[in-house]
């Protein structure tokens, strides 16, 4: 597909193994924080949803499920996951959930006041600083008056793993000088303390801020499934990483090996820092308010 191949995507959407580590992490984040929406939101009757980057659907899907009465629509650049999702809506009768393949950096082809909420998970492994506020701009554009933008994303998981932290900075690194973070150092991913802002500039208002918090430290409930989550991650993204200059593939392997055995030691500490930000465009409808 032609589109895929002009992804800035850090990990290739069309791998086959990063399709399996997101088919995970989809339930892996939903079970984090606190549910589908635990900022207590309600859909209307007749709703509509547009899930951002939407991956294999499995927020997109547990919707559908749990609102039979809400369309829930998924975009997403890769027609791999576009179409595995398509197969899981087929298999579990779930009619009110559709995907499409769609460049959420790029305008997107819905009309104006399309829908009453918008969601988007961990934007930051594609989007350019200079892109954010041009979807934003689209999400104010797509939604009804009183609909509810919302977005989560992440900085750099807080561990004891001296190697696991290198890797990582690695990433940030990586990120910085492939003009990919807000960060002024990239000492960090930087989306956290700006989306707010970036919200409020496009023109919500209530802006909101809610954080979740994943302790995946050893002998923790959170422990393996956020370890099997970084296992891939910290694999598939060496190619990345080789691409800027980070190191060698041989000095990334080793890396990778001492991080790995770093992350099953008994005395372990981790914790995976979500914030979810969240924006109503102004005005109200004649439908239920969200």
């Amino acid at each position: 597909m032609e589109e895929a191949t002009k992804h800035t995507y850090i990990i290739d959407p069309e791998n086959a193994g990063e399709l399996a580590r997101l088919m995970q992490q989809d339930r892996l984040l939903t079970e984090g924080m606190g549910g589908l929406f635990p900022e207590g939101q309600q859909l209307p009757e007749g709703g509509r949803v547009l899930d951002l980057a939407c991956g294999p659907g499995g927020w997109d899907l547990e919707v559908a499920f749990h609102y039979p009465h809400v369309e829930v629509i998924g975009i997403d650049i890769s027609q791999q996951v576009i179409e595995y999702a398509r197969a899981q809506a087929q298999s579990r009768g779930l009619e009110n959930a559709h995907f499409q393949v769609m460049n959420v950096m790029e305008p997107l082809a819905f009309p104006d006041s399309s829908f009453d909420l918008i969601n988007g998970r961990l934007l930051c492994g594609f989007m350019l600083p200079e892109a954010w506020p041009r979807l934003l701009k689209e999400c104010f554009r797509l939604l009804k008056p009183g609909g509810i933008v919302r977005l989560t994303e992440m900085e750099s998981p807080l561990t004891t793993s001296p190697s696991y932290e290198h890797f990582f900075h690695l990433g940030t690194q990586a990120l910085k000088l492939a003009g990919q973070s807000f960060s002024p150092d990239g000492g960090h991913v930087g989306i956290t303390p700006v989306l707010p802002r970036l919200v409020r500039q496009a023109g919500f208002e209530e802006v909101r801020l809610r954080a979740s918090v994943i302790e995946w430290s050893m002998g923790t409930e959170g422990h393996y499934p956020v370890f099997k989550d970084a296992l891939l991650f910290l694999e598939l993204v060496q190619p990345f990483l080789i691409k800027m200059g980070m190191g060698t593939k041989e000095e990334l392997e080793r890396l990778y090996q001492q991080a790995v055995a770093e992350m099953q030691q008994e005395d372990f500490c981790a914790l995976w820092n979500l914030l979810t930000v969240r924006g109503r465009k102004p005005g109200t409808t004649d439908e239920a308010a969200l």
